[in-house]
């Protein structure tokens, strides 16, 4: 296991934001308290990054220095804007293809996830700021460095970045069991994001709603449902198959 990278100690954590560095999320001891201390809550709110408090043992097994009960994980990538993304994949005359996860939070899943990604010819994957997996070294070696070629957006809220990729012309497609429509009865030759959700709670369903189609993958098995990351890949290959990339 390769080891993060960390920062640590109010100023450096405070003086790695205002440089832009993506931060990942912050970790911060309960009852913290200081005029510093509040300068970085407010940095922290205005760039949308996630934290949380712990109890001080738990940063203490992270590193034995003088984190002054602050550790700040630095992301191994950086983050797209899909704002800026989909305006340019049309400039390119191209009909995008965009993942959204919902609530993935295993590390190796995003991997392989971000791998077929790739290898599919996704534009983009958008993640939530919480309740998701950090892009961290583990999930980079997971997906053979497939996140260094795909942008991964992050989203404060993913109903919003819903609404805003409906703006732009693209049908919304929630992979769901809460419905009988095969995948492969549903145009994605189109400009499409397609949601997949949790393998424990699927997808939300404030999004469930927003979707323009709801497809499931039909089993003749026992077992009623797929690892998400093989769910991603017959989902994806099918958009490929549609768009006669293959």
């Amino acid at each position: 296991m390769e080891k993060e990278l960390i920062i640590y100690g109010l100023r450096p954590v405070i003086e790695a934001i205002n440089a832009g560095k993506e931060v990942e999320k912050v970790l911060i001891q309960t009852g913290l308290r200081s005029e510093l201390f509040h300068d970085l809550r407010v940095l922290l709110a205005q760039n949308s990054i996630p934290y949380q408090f712990v109890p001080v043992e738990k940063l203490n097994r992270i590193t034995q220095k003088n984190h002054q009960g602050i550790i700040a994980y630095i992301s191994s990538i950086t983050y797209g804007d899909i704002e800026n993304i989909i305006p340019f994949l049309f400039d390119q005359g191209k009909s995008p293809l965009i993942l959204i996860l919902d609530r993935i939070t295993d590390v190796r899943n995003f991997g392989a996830i971000a791998r077929t990604a790739v290898c599919a010819g996704c534009d983009a994957i958008i993640i939530p700021y919480y309740n998701s997996v950090r892009v961290s070294s583990d999930a980079i070696k997971s997906s053979a460095g497939a996140l260094h070629l795909v942008p991964v957006c992050r989203s404060n809220s993913l109903i919003k970045t819903v609404e805003f990729l409906k703006s732009c012309g693209l049908q919304i497609v929630a992979c769901s069991e809460k419905t009988q429509q095969p995948y492969y009865k549903t145009d994605m030759a189109v400009p499409t994001a397609i949601i997949m959700g949790s393998e424990e709670d699927g997808i939300t369903d404030i999004l469930l709603k927003s979707a323009d189609q709801k497809v499931k993958i039909p089993m003749a098995g026992e077992i009623a449902s797929l690892n998400v990351s093989v769910a991603c890949g017959i989902i994806l290959f099918e958009a490929c198959k549609q768009r006669n990339v293959l």
